[in-house]
């Protein structure tokens, strides 16, 4: 098994981080090396994201659109592709997010990833501080990420 890349946006009240911290568990216990990169506190390198087997991406719902870091991010990855595809497409790949009440950041969240590869499981969402369910459904897409199929 190899690397799972957890990137995420958290800052406030950290609950997309304990979402993060679930998802690494779950692919921790499938025996994956983990890594998290929350991009409130520095920005990923686009190889470091080649080097993943597969990635999750995670956001709180910001006025329902994702955090400018994981957008930063998306272009990064966008124009790192044009040039050299290798490492970047077809890969496997968990969506997760935050949010205060009504948690309209999904849709944005799904369609702007969804070129990244193939979509493993359902997006996990948490109202305010993740609940037991919440955090149960991270440690399984973390799981499910790392005994994907890469592409």
């Amino acid at each position: 098994m190899g690397l799972v890349l957890v990137l995420y946006h958290s800052q406030e009240f950290g609950n997309t981080h304990a979402m993060a911290e679930a998802i690494g568990e779950g692919a921790r216990e499938a025996g994956a090396e983990v890594r998290l990169v929350n991009t409130n506190e520095r920005r990923l390198g686009i190889d470091e994201y080649r080097a993943a087997q597969a990635a999750a991406f995670g956001s709180p719902d910001y006025y329902s659109y994702i955090a400018g870091g994981l957008k930063v991010f998306l272009d990064d990855w966008f124009i790192a592709k044009k040039t050299n595809a290798e490492g970047l497409r077809d890969k496997p790949y968990g969506l997760f997010y935050s949010h205060g009440g009504g948690g309209a950041v999904r849709g944005p969240l799904e369609e702007l990833f969804k070129r990244m590869g193939v979509k493993i499981g359902d997006t996990v969402e948490s109202e305010g501080r993740p609940n037991e369910t919440a955090l149960a459904a991270c440690r399984a897409l973390g799981r499910a990420l790392a005994t994907a199929k890469v592409w």
